[in-house]
């Protein structure tokens, strides 16, 4: 791809072009929103609006591009007629790329939703709506003719000499005549205009020119039914004919155009006749016949032009907000047919699918999504008798989730289009685009599933009240079966999850226990530890202080010393006897510290006499063995403090 701005704008015009020739779109907007949403993949965008089960083989455009690769990188133009199902033959040794295709290729092309058939492959047509002053030209031409075969063409259709023309609306800018149209890679639908500046205006201008602006208008006619008793207030542009008119209200009342008997018509009306040309003028009412008979009067059938007729749009265009747009369509509603009608969500389509698919199973409702078109004649009965009727509200306000949308504006339904694809798929964007404006307006009746959404039915504007009830309850009835499986589902999964809660909650309370059991344990051991610890301390330290003592002691005395020596004998509490001899001018409490560093300490034994008894740790330390009568021998025993 080149690297320049302008090459970059041609090479997605070719992408475009090729777009609308393989999809059949041929609204610019509305394929340029699906090619973004592609990043502008060509093929990628295809397969968005052609379902593969209905559309593009990717296995054959595979294979075919494959195949190609083998002579070379594929031209843009070949690419798109590979997406669209054709075969891309090789290149001649002399020839480029660009050398058409055989004629005798076939491929696997989409002819309708359900089967595919081989075909032949056939040139790409192009269409042209040309216009000069009020006059229209539609032609269909092939893509390799070229710009001068138009003129010729248009010089037999307009009078206008070829020389004389200069043929305008070509999005490359001026052309030469002996420009082919493939070279232009033009979409499938062109609109061109014929200027002939050197041709003067003739007299008939200014009245072909108010004849295109009543053709270009609106009309409200007052039909009345005398079987049913009944009035229909229709709208129809000026350009619609009587047929047209009668083949609508057949839709309404199912009563075939053969069937029909009119009255109130001009007498110079015919079928073919446009419905503006004997409708709007006060000075042909003498050419109607009377019109008492429907029960109104031949102003208000005929007499009504655009501006008395004209309505405010339902949706403003290009509102960039979803919950304005959809404020003003509910006020705009409002407006026409009264307060009484099915509650609109307020929010984007997100939004509602969210709130009517997505909560508690008990909880979900269907989505009916009504879709508004002013451009259609059937807009006016559907709203005013269909959506208002008080059975239709209130069935659709305890059973659905109604959002509305409006078509009328080709923005608006691009945007819906892509709305559709965003959140519904393909499928459902693709739907809505096979319905013709007189087919609108469109109630579709959307049901989420596990998977993906489904569409349950779409009801078009030519239907009754009790027809429309009757398919609303058929929706209802699908919906409530999938409900109740739903329900059990969700039931017997909160079920599952409430025992799994139990026992993660009784897992986690044994894991609570373990835990506490675990640091009391730890705890325990690490305060026996800690008093082990004291213990031997404790035990060193006496050890230390019976060393001390031992080493203060005074040595013992001999018997042939000849001083006085008093000879003790002391029983402990095990019943051992420990011996010693003392001077008997010693001090009882060098008594203390021998029996202290034997192991028993003062402040925990107490020191006793047999006879009489008596406790020797009350005396005075200081007191001499000779004052305690500990002479010259006694036994003694020891006793643990209390």
């Amino acid at each position: 791809m080149a690297s320049g701005s302008s090459d970059s704008s041609m090479d997605r015009e070719m992408i475009l072009a090729d777009f609308q020739a393989c999809t059949g779109i041929d609204n610019i907007a509305e394929a340029i929103t699906l090619l973004e949403l592609n990043n502008w993949d060509l093929v990628a965008a295809i397969n968005g609006v052609i379902p593969q089960e209905n559309g593009i083989l990717q296995s054959n455009f595979s294979s075919e591009a494959s195949q190609a690769s083998m002579y070379g990188p594929l031209s843009h133009s070949e690419a798109a007629d590979a997406a669209a199902g054709g075969a891309v033959p090789p290149p001649s040794s002399s020839s480029s790329s660009s050398s058409p295709p055989s004629s005798s290729a076939s491929a696997f092309c989409p002819l309708n939703s359900s089967s595919r058939h081989i075909v032949e492959r056939q040139p790409r047509m192009l269409n042209f709506r040309v216009e000069y002053r009020q006059r229209t030209v539609e032609l269909v031409l092939e893509e390799g003719s070229t710009v001068g075969e138009i003129k010729q063409i248009l010089e037999t259709e307009l009078g206008v000499p070829v020389s004389k023309m200069q043929l305008k609306g070509w999005k490359s800018g001026d052309v030469s005549d002996s420009t082919v149209l493939r070279s232009l890679h033009l979409p499938k639908n062109n609109s061109l205009y014929v200027l002939t500046p050197d041709i003067a205006p003739t007299a008939s201008t200014s009245k072909n020119s108010a004849l295109q602006e009543s053709l270009n208008q609106n009309f409200l006619l007052v039909i009345s039914h005398r079987e049913t008793q009944r009035d229909y207030n229709l709208n129809f542009p000026g350009s619609r004919t009587i047929q047209e008119v009668k083949r609508n209200v057949s839709d309404l009342t199912n009563i075939p155009v053969r069937h029909q008997q009119w009255e109130g018509w001009p007498a110079s009306a015919s079928d073919d006749s446009c419905a503006d040309v004997h409708m709007i003028s006060d000075s042909e009412g003498d050419d109607y016949e009377d019109a008492s008979e429907f029960g109104v009067d031949d102003t208000e059938m005929f007499g009504m032009g655009s501006s008395s007729c004209r309505k405010s749009p339902m949706m403003p265009e290009n509102s960039e907000n979803e919950a304005d747009a959809l404020l003003h369509f509910t006020a705009e509603f409002s407006s026409r047919y009264g307060e009484t009608h099915p509650m609109f969500f307020i929010g984007s389509l997100e939004a509602a699918s969210q709130e009517a698919f997505y909560g508690k199973a008990r909880d979900r409702k269907l989505l009916a999504i009504y879709l508004h078109n002013d451009d259609s004649v059937l807009s006016n009965v559907f709203c005013s008798q269909m959506m208002c009727a008080d059975s239709i509200v209130s069935y659709l306000s305890q059973n659905f989730i109604t959002w509305a949308w409006d078509v009328t504006k080709e923005a608006n339904k691009a945007r819906l289009l892509t709305m559709c694809t965003r959140h519904f798929g393909s499928v459902v964007a693709q739907t809505i685009r096979t319905y013709k404006t007189d087919q609108f307006p469109l109630l579709l009746i959307v049901m989420g599933k596990r998977t993906s959404n489904e569409v349950l039915n779409v009801i078009q504007g030519n239907t009754t009240v009790d027809e429309l009830m009757m398919r609303l309850m058929g929706a209802m009835e699908i919906f409530t079966a999938q409900q109740q499986e739903d329900i059990k589902d969700e039931d017997e999964r909160e079920a599952r999850e409430m025992v799994k809660r139990e026992q993660d909650e009784a897992y986690r309370l044994s894991l609570e226990a373990d835990r506490k059991k675990r640091e009391a344990q730890e705890r325990e051991e690490a305060e026996q530890v800690r008093l082990e610890q004291m213990r031997k301390e404790q035990e060193e330290e006496k050890e230390a202080i019976r060393l001390s003592l031992e080493q203060a002691l005074p040595p013992e005395p001999n018997e042939e010393s000849g001083e006085q020596i008093s000879k003790l004998r002391i029983r402990t509490p095990s019943g051992e006897f420990l011996e010693r001899r003392f001077l008997g001018s010693c001090k009882l409490q060098v008594l203390f510290d021998f029996v202290a560093s034997k192991g028993y300490p003062f402040d925990e034994f107490k020191l006793l006499t047999t006879f009489p008894r008596r406790n020797i740790t009350q005396l005075e330390p200081g007191s001499t063995l000779l004052e305690a009568k500990l002479f010259p021998q006694e036994t003694l025993f020891l006793e643990a403090k209390e």
